[in-house]
């Protein structure tokens, strides 16, 4: 959709004179960027504006889980420019570094605990008994693949920390036992339908996805929500066991605050476009700020994790990050 509101053409304005190169090159051409589902609402805008800088560039996203996501790079051989994970991890297991050379973590979240008015004791549920509401008869909860996206093993994770956290034991194997195997989806934006259509009255979901879809949701204490990395040490004591790369085999995920990452692959099919995108994405005028007013919290600026991985982006994108471990 080619036709401008005047604030997009504002819009677009101010971050061609904000961030310099952002028009310099004439672009065009498909990018392909595979992403986590949780993305999906902040990257449809990204396009939006990015396609209306460079009018000859069609953005094409696929959202799902991310590890899903990486497979699809790593082990199937799809075709993508640039891939952004829920968990910057992801991309280090699956696509570094056969398949790229850098992983920028560009922000965070929480996981909340979402529900609708039409859920089961909707009224009752608070920060102090949503552990006891969820053992319930009758209740439905849920959540995403654990093998599949990091909002479903983190979602176990949570589990596992309020154990610990409130004293419970035995608490989250008792309620994963409750837990029927259709409950679990193999993305977390899946969820959403059954909690709006009352299939579902509660799911582990991201904060910015609460937000961006209008649901209800619990806040968790920071022992819980992953959110803060200053709790890894108490974080690190949830453990998930998942499907590794290869058929058959098992990894293990530890617990430790949720950071996002995103890379351009060894071989995307239009490296300038791509390169282009990643600029834009990582400026805090252009999807950095748009990441922010929805609810997610960016690193501005981003991070890598030493000088040989700054070294190995594009020297336009270097400019947009800072070395930290």
């Amino acid at each position: 959709m080619r036709s401008l509101s005047l604030g997009v053409i504002l819009v677009t304005l101010s971050l061609i004179s904000a961030v310099p190169g952002f028009a310099a090159e004439k672009l065009s051409g498909d990018v392909i960027i595979f992403h986590a589902g949780s993305l999906s609402v902040p990257f449809a805008k990204m396009e939006k504006e990015f396609e209306a800088m460079h009018p000859g560039v069609d953005i094409q996203r696929e959202a799902g889980g991310s590890t899903k996501m990486a497979r699809m790079i790593s082990e199937v051989g799809k075709p993508a420019d640039i891939m952004a994970s829920a968990d910057y991890v992801v991309i280090d297991k699956n696509l570094i570094p056969n398949y790229a050379d850098f992983n920028v973590r560009f922000a965070t979240n929480q996981l909340v605990l979402c529900y609708t008015d039409k859920s089961k004791y909707a009224s009752e549920i608070n920060a102090d008994n949503w552990y006891d509401i969820l053992q319930k008869p009758g209740v439905i909860w849920g959540h995403s693949d654990p093998n599949l996206d990091p909002c479903g093993y983190r979602s176990v994770m949570v589990l596992q920390l309020a154990e610990k956290f409130y004293g419970k034991k035995g608490f989250a194997d008792k309620l994963i036992s409750q837990r029927k195997k259709e409950w679990v989806r193999p993305k977390a934006v899946e969820l959403i339908s059954l909690l709006k259509t009352g299939n579902m009255d509660y799911a582990w979901e991201y904060l910015s996805v609460a937000v961006q879809h209008g649901l209800n949701y619990i806040t968790l204490d920071k022992h819980i929500n992953l959110s803060d990395y200053k709790y890894n040490n108490f974080y690190k004591q949830a453990k998930v066991t998942v499907s590794g790369k290869k058929p058959g085999t098992k990894i293990e995920r530890i617990g430790k605050s949720i950071t996002y990452g995103i890379t351009e692959l060894k071989d995307a099919p239009n490296k300038a476009a791509a390169t282009a995108f990643m600029a834009y994405m990582l400026s805090p005028e252009g999807g950095m700020k748009i990441l922010k007013d929805m609810g997610q919290p960016p690193f501005v600026p981003a991070i890598v994790p030493d000088e040989a991985m700054l070294k190995n982006m594009p020297a336009e994108l270097q400019k947009l990050v800072k070395v930290k471990k």
